[in-house]
C-alpha cells in the first residue's frame, strides 16, 4: 500500500513523502492516527497544490515584511510627552511606541515585538529594535519631544 505522509513519522519518513508500507500498518496506524493518507493521484495532487499555496503565502509575507522593514527604518517615530525639569514626565514604553507606529505609519506592530529593555525617560532620538517576524528585525528611530 502506498501512503502520502502528512506528518513526520519516526523511522519512516518526513511529511510529503510517498512510502510503500504494509497494508495493516498503513490502514490501522498511519491512516487511523491521521499521520498519512492513501496515495491516490487526487490526494497527491491536492497535497502539491496545498504546498504551493503555503509557499506562495510565505513569499508574500516575507515581501510585505521587507517593505515594512524599509519603511520603519527610514522613518523617525515622534512621540510627544510633557516636559519636566529633567527629561519628561513619565516614560515611553513598548505600548506607546507601538501606538505611535500605528498612528504615524499605519503599520500594526504588537508591543511584545518591540525590544525595549527599559522605558525611555529622556528626550532625544533613541534606537529601538523591533521583531517583524520570520527572523526579520528592524532598527527604529524614536524621537521623544518635550511639550
Amino acid at each position: 500500500m502506498k501512503v502520502l505522509l502528512i506528518k513526520d513519522v519516526k523511522a519512516l519518513g518526513k511529511a510529503g513523502e510517498i512510502k510503500e508500507v504494509k497494508d495493516g500498518y498503513g490502514q490501522n496506524f498511519l491512516i487511523g492516527k491521521g499521520l498519512a493518507k492513501l496515495a491516490t493521484p487526487d490526494v497527491v495532487e491536492n497535497w502539491k497544490a496545498e504546498q504551493a499555496r503555503v509557499a506562495k503565502e510565505l513569499a508574500d509575507d516575507l515581501a510585505r515584511l521587507a517593505e515594512e522593514k524599509i519603511a520603519l527604518e527610514a522613518a523617525v517615530i515622534v512621540i510627544e510627552k510633557q516636559s519636566a525639569p529633567v527629561g519628561i514626565k513619565g516614560s515611553v514604553g513598548n505600548a506607546d511606541i507601538s501606538k505611535a507606529i500605528e498612528e504615524q505609519l499605519k503599520i500594526i506592530l504588537d508591543k511584545k515585538h518591540i525590544g525595549l529593555k527599559k522605558a525611555l525617560k529622556s528626550t532625544g532620538v533613541h534606537e529601538v529594535d523591533a521583531k517583524l517576524g520570520h527572523g526579520i528585525h528592524a532598527s527604529l528611530k524614536v524621537e521623544i519631544v518635550g511639550v
